[in-house]
């Protein structure tokens, strides 16, 4: 539990920060929530690209993202908070294992918006109950910009790759924020330490970094397998391997992982159940399973149908016979999405001949649009 401030214990940066660390965070900066910052041009500059894909709300709230005062006018300072989720084992090392799923390292446990969250508004009254100052908190699913505000707060500095580095934790911190009304010291920006590096634009099986520090969330395996609601486009689907839930490489060969932590919030830590996900199994789950697996975990948001897309895909890349029951009884699933992938797995794990066979019997009584376009991009 958390130690109570004294309400007579004034309220400046050093106290802020003890009482960060005291609630569970792992870092903790402060910025000028009212200085100028160049994060509104650039984010327009990749709405304007069409970099956002199909995320809509990203343009819809531009203005409300311009400035953190755009928020709230009252705003005065945002302090800043981190906490570290670092992995206790290699990310990518799923990877060499094809009949395995593997799930980004941020979904390996409890949804960290909802971890965070509290943490959040338990600090926050805090500091509400201690200075009188008015206080608002947010995570990611509000239209603030995180990343930059944590660079302005000294907490790390934004890569080539877009996301946060730190010297302490690499690339593995949540963030959260509190704005409060009250004028107090402000960290130093940091410092870029990227370098001449480029192992994070390297790395990525999409190519979705048309630039350093520029990223096309439409190429972009995180984007494709959790944002985008329809079928994968072909042309990425062999590069996703058996990532069927967000992507980790960039993250992960960073070099400034050297430094990371083992996450010390227990429910950050993968939890058993997910550490051997076996692809045909899952291929095989029914709604009622996916929640049951899922309960509480940010991948349970995209739904089954999206998660068993992504599940088909990731059977045709094992490049297996033994996947083709799993493949086939996921091309008769109800939804065409579905179906679709799994035409397109059946087609990955059958001799050309066969496949072409199916094709020929099934585009006989297929009627939906998705699914027929899939058979004849197929063969």
């Amino acid at each position: 539990m958390a130690k109570t401030a004294s309400k007579s214990q004034p309220l400046d940066a050093a106290t802020v920060k003890q009482l960060a660390r005291e609630h569970g965070f792992d870092v903790c900066g402060l910025a000028d929530a009212r200085a100028t910052w160049e994060a509104d041009a650039r984010l327009r500059e990749f709405v304007a690209a069409g970099y956002h894909g199909s995320m809509g709300w990203i343009e819809e709230t531009l203005d409300r993202r311009s400035h953190p005062t755009a928020m709230w006018d009252d705003a005065k300072t945002a302090i800043m908070l981190g906490v570290n989720y670092g992995p206790d084992t290699d990310p990518m090392a799923k990877l060499a294992h094809p009949d395995l799923a593997n799930i980004s390292v941020y979904a390996g446990g409890d949804d960290y918006h909802d971890v965070i969250k509290k943490q959040l508004k338990s600090f926050a009254g805090l500091l509400h109950r201690q200075s009188g100052a008015e206080v608002k908190v947010f995570v990611d699913t509000a239209p603030l910009m995180e990343k930059p505000l944590a660079a302005q707060a000294g907490l790390g500095w934004q890569g080539k790759h877009t996301n946060l580095v730190s010297t302490d934790f690499g690339s593995w911190l949540f963030l959260g924020c509190i704005l409060i009304a009250e004028e107090l010291t402000s960290d130093a920006p940091s410092r870029d330490h990227c370098g001449s590096c480029t192992a994070c634009l390297d790395i990525c099986p999409t190519k979705a970094f048309p630039a350093p520090y520029q990223l096309d969330a439409r190429r972009c395996i995180s984007y494709l397998t959790i944002e985008h609601a329809g079928p994968i486009p072909l042309e990425f689907r062999a590069a996703m391997g058996n990532r069927i839930y967000g992507c980790d490489d960039c993250l992960a060969v960073c070099p400034w992982n050297k430094f990371a932590q083992t996450a010390r919030e227990t429910k950050l830590h993968v939890r058993d159940a997910l550490k051997q996900l076996s692809l045909l199994e899952l291929a095989y789950f029914d709604d009622t399973r996916f929640r049951a697996l899922f309960a509480k975990n940010p991948v349970k948001r995209i739904g089954v149908d999206r998660f068993l897309r992504n599940v088909a895909i990731g059977l045709g890349n094992r490049g297996v016979a033994e996947a083709v029951p799993a493949a086939r009884h996921l091309s008769q699933h109800e939804s065409p999405m579905v179906r679709g992938a799994g035409i397109w797995a059946l087609k990955q794990l059958m001799p050309p001949e066969d496949f072409s066979a199916l094709a020929e019997t099934s585009m006989a009584y297929e009627v939906d649009a998705t699914v027929r376009a899939e058979w004849e991009q197929s063969i």
